[in-house]
This record gives structure tokens, C-alpha cells and sequence, in this order.
């Protein structure tokens, strides 16, 4: 159980600092009509722990923050990690 916490820690806190600097620069690529980020690449970073460093991004960057349907997803993605989170470690706790 403590090896998974360690892992899920390290592999949240590095996809997080990945998306935070993502949503930085596809904030920038927005606005200089440069070649976007994916949103399903985004979605996915999340999916894996990263929303928290997408929620920060979102916040400080003002980016992704109009769009109702990929705020829906994002949420999505948000809940389905922590429901699985909190569903592997109840089943490595038993």
C-alpha cells in the first residue's frame, strides 16, 4: 500500500507540473495562432493525476476556462481519477 501511495504521489506531482507548463504555453500558441495542444492530450494528462497542475493552470492562465464542454470533461476526468485512487487503494488496503 505505501509503495502505491509513493508511486501515485510521484507520477500526480509530475504529470501536474506537466500540465501546468501545457496550459501555459498553449495559453501563448492561442494567442499567437500557433499549433494547439490537444485537448484530449490535456484530458488525459488529467486523467493520469495531473488536474491539479491543470486547475492551477487554468486559474492563473485564464485558458480552457469559457468552453462548457470541455470544463464538463475535465470534471469528468477529475472524479473518475479519485474514484480510482481511492478504489485501487481500498482494494490494496484489504
Amino acid at each position: 500500500m505505501r509503495h502505491f501511495l509513493i508511486a501515485a504521489g510521484i507520477v500526480a506531482a509530475l504529470t501536474s507540473l506537466v500540465l501546468f507548463v501545457l496550459y501555459g504555453f498553449d495559453k501563448r500558441r492561442a494567442r499567437l495562432d500557433g499549433e494547439r495542444v490537444p485537448e484530449k492530450r490535456l484530458h488525459v494528462l488529467a486523467l493520469l493525476g495531473g488536474w491539479p497542475g491543470a486547475m492551477l493552470g487554468q486559474r492563473l492562465f485564464r485558458h480552457k476556462t469559457v468552453k462548457v464542454r470541455f470544463r464538463i470533461v475535465f470534471w469528468l476526468t477529475v472524479v473518475c481519477h479519485v474514484a480510482t485512487m481511492f478504489g485501487v487503494g481500498w482494494l490494496l488496503w484489504q
